[in-house]
């Protein structure tokens, strides 16, 4: 069967949040599609557009600028009942008869439960399809950035999705899923939140540019130090506040001080490079406070989390970032933010904050 909406995957049980944001930003940008999904699935469809309407949503919509999606796919097929005799001659069929040609190849499926049960599936047909797609010169030897991604994402063991993604604009890991190692000395398994944040919310070159040994930075509700230590390494010197106690391995590393101090009063006493925190407290609080630091000019970038509370996530979502510009805007510091729901967050989104360009 032939389809062209937008495929997006999500975490599982943010089907509707994911579904708002898309119908909000998809109506704002006039197109009149509607979202199809169901709770649990870890994924959302955005359907009602002809090829052109969704190719051209696709564009407008870049992956970067959503908050609740693990990765944007443009279906092109979806292929129910296939025979699980032969899998693999129907797919073939279809792309030879489309003709394009793919840089790489994920065999996929959502982080739901029940779809991982096709991990095993996935692994195995992938193995057999990519010298498939090479015999017939339609899968370039090795990667190719500049083309096209081919994925086949399996919903059932008899039904798949044919897809495709621009490398520029998806998610750089199969699933959307990031994959980061905990390191032995890391106080906390919050150490890999940042550090996909880092990875997720910044760019390569960002990254080089905004994140240099010896700049100075504060990490407020600092404990037990994993974001603090995440910081360290990049050579960053921290002021982790905290009235809790940190962990040895923050302090071995010769840049971070502990402050005994809230949050919420703590000031610095002058500018400082960065600022990050992951305080579990009311979002309104935290875009108030986040409002604050680049008001008064004690930090140039942050990086932050809202918790999200059980119901209207998305609309909670909205109201405080723009809560946040607001009163940016309002002190004469405007700000750019970028947001996403990372795979190491749970109840809650992590949101880069710098000057607006």
């Amino acid at each position: 069967m032939d389809c062209t909406p937008l495929v997006l995957f999500c975490r599982p049980g943010f089907e509707p949040e994911l579904a708002a944001e898309v119908a909000e930003r998809a109506g704002a940008l006039g197109y009149a599609g509607y979202p199809q999904t169901e709770r649990g699935s870890g994924f959302v469809r955005f359907a009602g557009l002809d090829h052109d309407a969704a190719t051209a949503l696709d564009h407008a919509l870049p992956f970067r600028d959503l908050i609740f999606a693990r990765q944007k796919l443009l279906a092109f097929a979806d292929l129910d009942a296939l025979p699980p005799q032969d899998r693999l001659g129907p797919m073939l069929e279809l792309l030879r008869a489309r003709g394009e040609r793919y840089g790489d190849l994920w065999v996929e499926h959502p982080d739901s439960d029940e779809a991982k049960q096709l991990a095993g599936l996935a692994r195995s047909f992938g193995n057999a399809l990519r010298p498939a797609l090479r015999k017939q010169n339609l899968l370039t030897p090795g990667l190719n950035p500049f083309l096209p991604r081919l994925h086949v994402v399996f919903l059932a063991g008899d039904h798949a999705l044919l897809a495709r993604s621009v490398v520029d604009d998806s998610s750089p890991w199969p699933l959307g899923i990031p994959r980061l190692r905990l390191a032995k000395e890391a106080p906390s398994r919050s150490a890999l939140k940042l550090d996909e944040a880092l990875q997720t919310l910044l760019d390569t070159d960002e990254r080089a540019r905004w994140l240099k040994p010896g700049m100075k930075a504060a990490d407020l509700g600092a404990a037990p130090g994993g974001w603090s230590w995440v910081l360290a390494r990049q050579g960053v010197h921290v002021t982790a506040i905290d009235n809790g106690p940190l962990n040895e391995t923050c302090l071995a590393t010769g840049l971070i001080r502990h402050v005994r101090a809230d949050g919420f009063t703590w000031q610095p006493a002058q500018p400082l490079d960065w600022m990050v925190c992951d305080m579990v407290e009311q979002p309104r609080r935290v875009a108030a406070r986040m409002a604050e630091w680049f008001a008064q000019g004690w930090c140039k970038r942050a990086i932050f989390n809202l918790k999200l509370p059980m119901k209207k996530r998305w609309l909670e979502v909205q109201a405080n970032l723009a809560d946040f510009v607001t009163r940016c805007d309002v002190a004469g510091v405007p700000v750019e933010w970028r947001a996403r729901q990372l795979y190491h967050d749970r109840e809650e989104i992590t949101v880069y904050a710098g000057p607006r360009r």
